[in-house]
């Protein structure tokens, strides 16, 4: 499990590289007021927290059981595309609360689902599975499983096919997350949201 500082870092720099991009950009040039800097913190603080949403269990643990055991929340595991729902929900709510506007809201709930899905992909290349598919298939699956094997070890189109499908799982969270992140105002110029 690498560290929540680097479940952070990896979806504010890989995924969200667009947002740090022209908010410095941005700020260098004087262009944001109050508000949009306050628009732009929540953004990174939905984002923070729902990259970690997954490892929540951990901080329970480490009070009540001093361990941490982090993939469980009591029969539901934390590291599937199920508990993502809470934290797509749980944007969506914080958003209409802000916006008064259900397609910002919805927006922000992509984006904290990208997040979410960012933590999922880098546990997986770091643990090599997780319950992706829970409650309907309860066996831990591996998107990076075959992208390191040598090509004498499996079968050629089955290695390809692999390979394809984890990266095709890269692309569509860092489409989701751009995708929302321009319906939340940001392109290469960070436009006001009004």
């Amino acid at each position: 499990m690498p560290y929540p500082f680097a479940h952070s870092m990896f979806f504010m720099y890989c995924f969200s590289a667009v947002a740090v991009y022209t908010t410095i950009r941005s700020n260098l040039h004087h262009t944001l007021t109050l508000k949009d800097n306050l628009h732009i913190l929540l953004l990174i603080l939905v984002g923070g927290v729902s990259s970690l949403l997954p490892d929540i269990p951990a901080v329970y643990n480490y009070f009540v059981n001093s361990n941490l055991h982090h993939t469980m929340l009591w029969i539901i595991p934390t590291h599937s595309l199920f508990f993502s729902y809470f934290a797509f929900m749980a944007a969506v709510i914080i958003g209409y609360i802000v916006y008064r506007d259900i397609d910002r809201a919805a927006f922000l709930g992509v984006f904290a689902e990208a997040a979410f899905l960012s933590h999922l992909l880098l546990d997986d290349i770091a643990e090599g599975g997780l319950t992706y598919l829970f409650p309907l298939y309860n066996e831990t699956i591996s998107v990076f499983s075959f992208v390191d094997v040598k090509f004498s070890s499996v079968d050629f189109f089955y290695y390809n096919v692999a390979c394809f499908v984890a990266i095709f799982f890269i692309s569509c969270v860092m489409i989701m997350a751009i995708f929302a992140l321009n319906k939340l105002g940001f392109e290469f110029e960070y436009r006001s949201i009004k």
